[in-house]
């Protein structure tokens, strides 16, 4: 028909359908390479970090002489184990014993000291005004950024000037004085508690205290989580403030007590070969026996402290 008219089909050029394909092939050529390199980057930091750890789980379950001998990631015995294990507890009387109840009762008592010190606080910083609120905060912030170690000498003075220092409470109220607690909780409740809740609270009567124990905290529940994990590894593994502090052995914490047991290894020291020497294997066992407290907190933990992490995230 002469009204009628036909459309042909248009034909792309060979060159026109092949660039979109060599674009992609290159995309998913280059997205391969990068995921090739982040595992390879991924399974070195593994290997890394793994394998000490996996010879320090091995080496307590062998002898001194197996432990040099043989190859570093060789099983050793059970009756390897039971001996090392009966080594550490019976090197001076028992003292590991004593040293682990040490820290158990200096991290437990500052956490509590902690927990009710900073997350006032940091709820105050954050919902509450007052005259010099920014200036407080400001310096919580300079004091967590400076080293523990840098703080150790005046809280010596502060101690030695009260008459507290040989005290445990030399060690534990130091430890109570956690400027990380305290931001981490105003970040918290000036990113996720909504005003207008604790506005209605106080519509109803309720006082400040009961706004913050009723309303506040039970909400506040993953960073006090959170912020009692952080403070009880930080105490736990504190070292040298307790070395300053503390000049008997029997009030050592276990950290502290570790570096007794070092200057005892024949391997270390040489001139202990003769007065009570510990073994390499049993070394290792103490280390293990130093963390796992802080394992096992964290095992039991750990939902509390992912919520914990990403609480404050958005804005509710």
């Amino acid at each position: 028909m002469s009204g009628s008219t036909t459309t042909r089909p248009t034909r792309r050029s060979p060159a026109a359908t092949a660039e979109p394909r060599s674009r992609s092939s290159r995309g998913s050529g280059s997205s391969r390479v990068g995921a090739g390199l982040a595992g390879v980057l991924l399974v070195g930091f593994a290997v890394f970090f793994a394998l000490p750890l996996l010879w320090l789980l091995l080496a307590v379950t062998k002898s001194g002489g197996a432990l040099i001998r043989r190859s570093p990631f060789a099983v050793g015995s059970w009756h390897d184990l039971s001996a090392n294990w009966h080594q550490l507890m019976a090197f001076q009387d028992h003292a590991v014993g004593r040293w682990v109840a040490n820290s158990a009762e200096y991290s437990l008592a500052a956490l509590v000291l902690t927990l009710l010190i900073s997350i006032p606080a940091g709820y105050a910083l954050a919902l509450t005004s007052f005259r010099g609120r920014k200036t407080l905060l400001a310096i919580t912030l300079v004091v967590m950024l400076m080293p523990n170690t840098a703080l150790v000498l005046p809280v010596f003075l502060e101690m030695n000037k009260v008459g507290l220092v040989g005290n445990a409470l030399s060690v534990i109220l130091p430890f109570s004085f956690y400027p990380f607690g305290v931001y981490l909780a105003y970040i918290y409740f000036s990113s996720s508690i909504p005003g207008s809740l604790l506005e209605a609270a106080r519509l109803d009567g309720c006082s400040e205290l009961a706004v913050f124990v009723r309303i506040a905290l039970p909400l506040a529940a993953p960073i006090v989580a959170l912020v009692g994990f952080f403070s009880f590894v930080q105490n736990w593994n504190n070292y040298f403030l307790p070395f300053v502090m503390l000049p008997s052995s029997n009030q050592y914490p276990v950290q502290v007590g570790l570096s007794t047991l070092l200057s005892s290894t024949p391997a270390f020291n040489p001139s202990s070969a003769g007065s009570d020497p510990v073994q390499l294997p049993t070394l290792a066992l103490a280390t293990v026996v130093s963390v796992l407290p802080v394992l096992l907190v964290f095992l039991f933990s750990q939902r509390f402290l992912v919520s914990g992490m990403t609480a404050g995230g958005t804005k509710e």
